[in-house]
C-alpha cells in the first residue's frame, strides 16, 4: 500500500481553482480523484483527462458566455490573452486524447497516470485563470 500512497503525492499539484463555481470545481475534484485511484485501476486516467476537459468547457462556457466546441473555446482564450500558447497547446493535447477515445482509436491505457497528471494539471490551471481570485487590496 505504500505505492498508493504516492498517488497522493502526484496529485499534490492538482490544485482546486478557489474561485471558480461549485458545481465546475466538483467536476475538478472527481477528475483529481480518479487519478489518484488509477492505482487501483488504470483506466480511470483517460477518464480523468475526459472529465476535466468536459468541466474546463463548461469554466470556459460561463467564462467567455458562449457554448462553442472546447477548440474554439481555447482558441478565443488564447486568442484575448486568457491563456497562454503553450498552456492552449497542452489543452489542445487533451482534447485529441479525448477525442481518439470516444472513436475508438484508443484505449483506456494510453495514458500513465503522470501523463494524465499533466494533462488534468492544464485544465486545473486553466481554470484557476478564467476564475481568478480578486485583485490584491480590492474589497
Amino acid at each position: 500500500m505504500a505505492e498508493y500512497m504516492q498517488m497522493h503525492d502526484l496529485v499534490a499539484e492538482l490544485v482546486l481553482p478557489a474561485h471558480a463555481p461549485a458545481y465546475i470545481t466538483s467536476v475538478f475534484e472527481t477528475a483529481r480523484e480518479l487519478v489518484r485511484h488509477s492505482y487501483f485501476r488504470y483506466e480511470f486516467t483517460t477518464v480523468a483527462v475526459s472529465i476535466s476537459l468536459f468541466a474546463l468547457e463548461r469554466a470556459f462556457g460561463e467564462r467567455l458566455g458562449s457554448k462553442k466546441p472546447l477548440q474554439k473555446l481555447v482558441e478565443r482564450a488564447a486568442d484575448e490573452g486568457i491563456i497562454t500558447a503553450e498552456l492552449a497547446g497542452r489543452l489542445d493535447a487533451g482534447r485529441s486524447l479525448r477525442n481518439k477515445l470516444a472513436h475508438g482509436d484508443l484505449t483506456g491505457t494510453a495514458l500513465t497516470p503522470a501523463m494524465a497528471v499533466a494533462m488534468v494539471k492544464a485544465a486545473f490551471d486553466t481554470a484557476g485563470l478564467l476564475f481568478p481570485g480578486p485583485a490584491e487590496g480590492s474589497s
